[in-house]
């Protein structure tokens, strides 16, 4: 890749930076029956499926999965067909632009980059198979679905030679066995943001810091996100139930009671624009994505210091942790240039370059707590938002979920949406 990665500008709030907010939050919408019917109808459930009884298959940590090749893998030694147009479908502010344009000069393709507003449109279009999408980037909760419609195209692991730079626990991942389909692209957790110029609490020394988001002293002047599995899933920590996944209908109706107390009491908003937002001093306290913490300084006004910021997540790592991942759709017409594409974002100065764009950290050993602050791109005090590998090892990922617990859990979040 030509020239040195793009640099943060210094903490001065002038520079606006991408950002990934509305990948989770597109999930908001995505009801589990109405995917699942469609996927089906394109060829999930049958016996190219792995589970003839057309039953899903769901993947957990506790229940790692090695998918079957539904579909025929590239041979090795080809070299991407210079003057092609590799398509790649993606969130808005989710890649460099840096990184395309040198990705095309550097193999003599055109990249076609369509954005989407939220899963339920890509997947939508996706499902049509009549766009042609090389590049996709979902999240594993809606994997096994893509995988079990034969949508997406195995991977020839010849040509991706850079997963060596991967945190190894992920070169092997538990949501697809042997990387048969998936490269994982960014890692986040999720935690709480405050400014300490509006938030007299030192949220990360209490007891139970969750607790602040009901403080009826700082009513109305907080936020969650807009994310109906991310927010459900902080009241079950909060309560110390880890498993954020639940099935249980009466941990659901506790997360129920909670939420419309919260409502009630604390007016907050629900939003993801807490990267703007928390920096505006809209309000001074939020749940928040660790992407969105890392791209605060950049939205702070002028001669405010970076310093008011700060970000909890538990330093023991029983949190929200996740991670999106990058694929080659069956229906593409140039897997290729697709594998070369999915191997350069694990190369390290690509990550980087990217990652100074998005705010959002490549899940690469190069990628430290000390060495992004040594470098300049997260201050000391937001150190926190850097995802460790560790973090992996005990927290706690948001899962697909079985169609009747997604209904019950949407009717939960559609009441707290309306206000109680």
């Amino acid at each position: 890749m030509a020239g040195e990665p793009a640099r943060r500008a210094p903490f001065t709030g002038r520079s606006a930076v991408g950002r990934r907010s509305l990948l989770r939050a597109g999930l908001a919408g995505l009801a589990a029956p109405g995917v699942a019917t469609l996927l089906q109808a394109c060829g999930g459930g049958s016996s190219s499926s792995g589970n003839p009884s057309g039953a899903e298959t769901i993947p957990a940590p506790d229940n790692p999965v090695r998918w079957p090749l539904t579909n025929d893998v590239i041979k090795s030694g080809l070299k991407p067909e210079r003057g092609s147009t590799l398509r790649v479908y993606n969130y808005a502010d989710y890649l460099s632009p840096r990184f395309l344009k040198d990705f095309e000069e550097k193999y003599g393709v055109d990249i076609r980059l369509s954005t989407f507003n939220d899963a339920d449109e890509a997947l939508t279009k996706i499902a049509s198979e009549q766009l042609a999408f090389d590049v996709y980037f979902p999240s594993y909760d809606s994997l096994g679905r893509l995988i079990q419609a034969d949508l997406l195209r195995p991977l020839n692991q010849d040509y991706i030679t850079n997963r060596g730079n991967l945190w190894p626990r992920l070169r092997d991942p538990w949501y697809d066995r042997g990387s048969r389909y998936t490269v994982p692209y960014t890692v986040y957790s999720t935690g709480i943001g405050w400014r300490t110029d509006m938030i007299d609490t030192d949220v990360a020394g209490l007891t139970n810091p969750y607790d602040v988001l009901w403080n009826t002293q700082y009513a109305n002047n907080t936020a969650v996100l807009d994310d109906w599995h991310t927010c459900m899933a902080m009241v079950l920590l909060r309560n110390g139930i880890y498993d954020i996944n639940t099935t249980d209908p009466t941990h659901i109706a506790m997360v129920r009671e909670q939420l419309l107390d919260m409502r009630r009491t604390m007016s907050p908003s629900v939003t993801i624009d807490m990267y703007t937002e928390l920096p505006g001093k809209k309000y001074g306290l939020c749940q928040m994505w660790s992407g969105d913490a890392i791209n605060l300084p950049y939205y702070l006004p002028e001669k405010t210091p970076v310093e008011v910021l700060r970000f909890w997540f538990p330093e023991n790592g029983r949190g929200e942790v996740d991670n999106d991942l990058c694929v080659c759709l069956a229906q593409g017409k140039n897997p290729v240039a697709a594998h070369f594409f999915l191997n350069d974002l694990l190369d390290n100065q690509v990550a980087e370059t990217n990652f100074a764009y998005t705010g959002y950290q490549p899940p690469l050993l190069k990628f430290t707590p000390d060495s992004l602050v040594a470098d300049g791109y997260v201050p000391e005090n937001l150190a926190t938002a850097v995802v460790r590998e560790k973090d992996f090892d005990v927290g706690f990922p948001l899962l697909q979920l079985p169609a009747a617990a997604d209904v019950a859990w949407h009717q939960v979040w559609q009441e707290f949406k309306a206000g109680g």
